[in-house]
């Protein structure tokens, strides 16, 4: 969708912002552009939309040279969002958000019913929010106004520029999660700027890491925390790259461990003497059909005698996470209960088990199959658990 070829931006002054330049984003991707200040992150964005014009080279979207097109016509075609949102104060929220098509000569019923749609979206009741004024709204709301606007006219390309960072950690957070979600659904084109690189992490599907002007590696998370391609992104991405890495590695079933089971309506004494047989210490309860109904300890169904069934002893399961969930997710979920394993669940069917050793297996299977090049269900080497 966007491809830069060999782009430049040199300033009269003879600072070099940009230099040649060439990489492409897919249609539907979202690419983070992170890196220090002053790197070219921002120019290589604006660039994209013309508020600044390259030196040289060639930026494309959707095949066509974006100089060949006036500037006012293309920017009515991208989405712009910015950290400080620039809203119209004297307008409403709705008419905030309708702007793009108004301009676009949509008539104002129009406008504003895709405004409404548009509100609903990002989470704004637009019967609450639409009639209300920016100085009404939150930071948080304010920024999901900004993200309503951009996308208002349908824009085949989204250019975001510290979208997130005008606001509180726990308030980003959340707008990070819904506009993954909504990114999920809309599927649009997005450069995201960022000088975070736990965001760039959270966000892109490919992460380019600027030097100074220069693009130093652009690839998956996964691979950008696992294999740094030169000295300068491992000094960037920072030493702590293996605990980032957690947040980009999901879990698989073969990361897991098949645990001891007793059935919710086993007897209890049968139950006991199945994991006296098995030297196990607790079992996983689970119900008819093999829904997660919590755990069990071999200690608990000794002292219960021969009265009673598994189910009358079963304890809550709190560490729980579903299959397919980022590694760091299970971490703090056993972080949080003190736990030495976490259930891992497809809907309310049992998987298997994360422990320890496994969350650490998985992790290394994943960056040594990013260095081999190789499917991680290929890559082998000594666990701990065999030695």
């Amino acid at each position: 969708m966007i491809r830069f070829e060999q782009v430049s931006k040199v300033y009269p002054d003879g600072t070099t912002a940009v230099d040649d330049l060439s990489f492409e984003v897919a249609e539907g991707e979202l690419v983070t552009l992170v890196g220090p200040s002053g790197c070219g992150k921002t120019t290589t964005m604006m660039m994209v939309n013309r508020l600044i014009e390259p030196s040289g080279g060639r930026i494309l979207m959707a095949g066509e040279d974006i100089s060949r097109i006036d500037p006012v016509k293309l920017r009515r075609r991208i989405g712009y969002v910015i950290q400080q949102v620039g809203l119209f104060p004297h307008r409403t929220i709705l008419d905030n958000t309708a702007t793009v098509p108004f301009l676009t000569g949509w008539k104002k019923q129009k406008a504003r019913a895709r405004a409404a749609e548009l509100l609903d979206l990002v989470g704004l009741d637009p019967s609450v929010y639409g009639s209300r004024y920016p100085e009404q709204l939150s930071g948080g709301q304010r920024q999901r106004v900004g993200v309503a606007r951009a996308l208002a006219a349908d824009p085949p390309v989204l250019l975001m520029d510290e979208p997130f960072g005008a606001v509180d950690p726990v308030v980003r957070e959340r707008l990070q999660d819904e506009f993954l979600s909504l990114q999920a659904t809309v599927r649009k084109t997005v450069l995201l700027v960022t000088h975070d690189m736990e965001e760039a992490v959270r966000m892109g599907d490919r992460i380019a890491v600027y030097g100074q002007g220069r693009i130093e590696q652009l690839d998956t998370p996964a691979a950008v925390l696992g294999a740094p391609a030169t000295p300068y992104v491992a000094q960037f991405v920072g030493a702590d790259r293996g605990l980032k890495r957690l947040s980009v590695t999901a879990i698989e079933p073969d990361d897991l461990e098949e645990p001891p089971i007793a059935r919710i309506g086993e007897p209890v004494a049968a139950a006991a003497a199945r994991l006296r047989a098995e030297d196990a210490r607790w079992a996983v309860v689970l119900g008819e059909r093999g829904e997660l109904h919590g755990w069990v300890s071999a200690e608990d169904l000794h002292l219960a005698g021969e009265e009673g069934t598994v189910g009358d002893l079963a304890r809550r399961m709190d560490a729980w996470v579903p299959v397919g969930a980022p590694l760091k997710h299970a971490f703090s979920e056993m972080l949080q209960w003190d736990a030495g394993w976490v259930a891992v669940l497809d809907g309310a069917r049992l998987v298997g088990v994360l422990t320890p050793v496994k969350l650490h297996e998985a992790l290394r299977r994943s960056v040594d199959a990013d260095v081999k090049g190789v499917p991680r269900d290929e890559v082998q080497f000594d666990s701990v658990a065999d030695a």
